[in-house]
């Protein structure tokens, strides 16, 4: 009879509270970049180490807890202080002196290969993809803090600003086919060019066209195609017609962030949270940026933008239709902002909305998920025109024919720099940066996410979105 033989993996040493204090200190770093970036490595590595020590998250007692929550906040407070010293070293750096013009994985994955421990290297954030909210690792907060420090200056944010303000490789590559066909369908985005008018499409209907990270991808490159092309003098942003059951047949602008994404993992912090408010979103306000920084001759003007608002404008949708130039509307659509039904910064509305509609207004939406009808009073401040549903194509082309007139493009151009200077973009993203990406690794957003809408509606989740924001 043959014996069998079990074994059992040792249990991870236990520490005494003097050796985990020892290996919880934070650097000080007053040296050369590279002496300070190896005292933050070391700094990393150490808190790491002692929380792999440490039994896996779920079978930890509270004074083990207790350890790994002071390990994170070790290794988090030397990043702060690491890039409040070397932010411009750094950026400087990686950019060649600002000769490279980098987007924000491009910065964070050379970030990671240059100075280890600072952000999470492109394997690291590869695999917490695979993962649930729940069970990621938190790396994305680390990126939060780098972008927060990068932003929060003027020269290095201006610059990084600036960069993702230029087209995208995908549009550029799809430039000559758009030119000459005047349609491309990108998936989750299509675009169709009708004389100077630009028609920007969103395509994600099974899911009430909310947002994800391939549907901000798509919305990017449209918007690019849009900018880039010369024969275009407008642009409308409309939402495509449903296949959802509820809405079958009929057009929705759009339903915000996909929280069913967010809650199994599949929205990003770099390609959703910072990309959408540094990307498209703003090319929509400013336009492509063309030449160098400090040359009034190349400075964005952008074109002018029309949104058509059929049945809802939900959270990010919302936040959208805020930086469009003119806003038409059906008569049954409505527009809502509940940020608080996933515990999430609805992206740069906390600077805009205020201003929109009054502070009072703006905390009833934000705080209050208060629904907006769109033939209601209140919802002048939202919307420009509101007209019978089958009624908003010919609103709106009437209103891309108005906005064609050579002398929109100075005058926004103006309007936008005096309501929305680039140092209060460029502040207000600073602590965008470092607030979501906290908030995105949260414990009640997740409790939020199950209890609101995961196991509301167990079998619709798998599939689509919600009312979101």
């Amino acid at each position: 009879m043959d014996t069998v033989v079990t074994t059992r993996s040792p249990s991870p040493p236990q520490l005494s509270g003097a050796e985990g204090d020892q290996m919880l200190k934070v650097p000080q770093f007053r040296g050369a970049v590279e002496t300070d970036a190896r005292l933050l490595s070391g700094c990393a590595e150490a808190c790491a180490e002692l929380t792999a020590r440490l039994p896996p998250r779920a079978e930890r007692t509270p004074g083990q807890r207790d350890t790994a929550d002071r390990a994170e906040r070790t290794a988090r407070r030397a990043r702060h202080d690491f890039l409040a010293v070397h932010a411009g070293r750094v950026y400087d750096e990686l950019t060649d002196a600002r000769r490279l013009r980098l987007r924000l994985d491009e910065l964070a994955f050379q970030a990671a290969a240059q100075y280890p421990g600072l952000v999470p290297t492109r394997a690291q954030d590869a695999a917490d993809r695979l993962l649930p909210q729940a069970a990621k690792s938190g790396g994305e907060v680390d990126q939060g803090i780098f972008f927060g420090h990068l932003l929060d200056r003027r020269d290095t944010g201006e610059h990084l600003m600036r960069a993702m303000l230029a087209p995208t490789p995908r549009a550029l590559e799809l430039l000559p086919e758009f030119g000459r066909t005047g349609r491309l369908d990108l998936g989750q985005a299509q675009i169709r060019r009708d004389g100077c008018v630009a028609e920007v499409t969103i395509c994600n209907q099974h899911a009430l066209n909310a947002e994800d990270d391939a549907v901000v991808e798509a919305l990017e490159t449209a918007v690019d195609l849009a900018l880039l092309d010369d024969c275009v003098k407008v642009g409308v942003l409309r939402g495509s017609v449903l296949t959802h059951p509820r809405y079958s047949g009929r057009r929705a602008f759009g339903a915000g962030i996909n929280l069913t994404h967010l809650y199994t993992g599949r929205i990003s912090f770099l390609d959703f949270m910072l990309r959408r408010e540094l990307g498209y979103i703003r090319k929509l306000v400013h336009g492509l940026a063309h030449g160098p920084a400090d040359d009034l001759y190349h400075l964005p003007g952008g074109k002018p933008w029309v949104g058509a608002i059929d049945t809802f404008a939900i959270g990010g949708a919302t936040q959208v239709a805020l930086v469009l130039d003119r806003v038409i509307a059906g008569c049954d659509a409505y527009f809502s902002l509940p940020a608080l039904t996933e515990g999430i910064i609805p992206g740069a509305a906390n600077m805009r909305l205020g201003r929109v509609v009054g502070r009072r207004m703006a905390e009833r939406l934000i705080f209050f998920g208060e629904r907006v009808e769109a033939d209601s009073p209140q919802a002048l401040a939202l919307c420009d025109e509101v007209v019978a549903p089958d009624a908003v194509g010919a609103a709106v082309a009437t209103a891309a024919d108005r906005l064609a007139d050579p002398a929109v493009v100075g005058n926004r151009r103006m309007l936008n720099l005096a309501e929305e200077p680039d140092d209060l973009f460029r502040t207000y993203m600073s602590r965008y940066a470092l607030e979501q990406s906290t908030r995105m690794h949260s414990p009640d957003v997740v409790a939020k996410l199950e209890r609101t809408w995961i196991n509301r509606k167990p079998s619709a989740t798998r599939t689509g979105s919600q009312h979101s924001s």
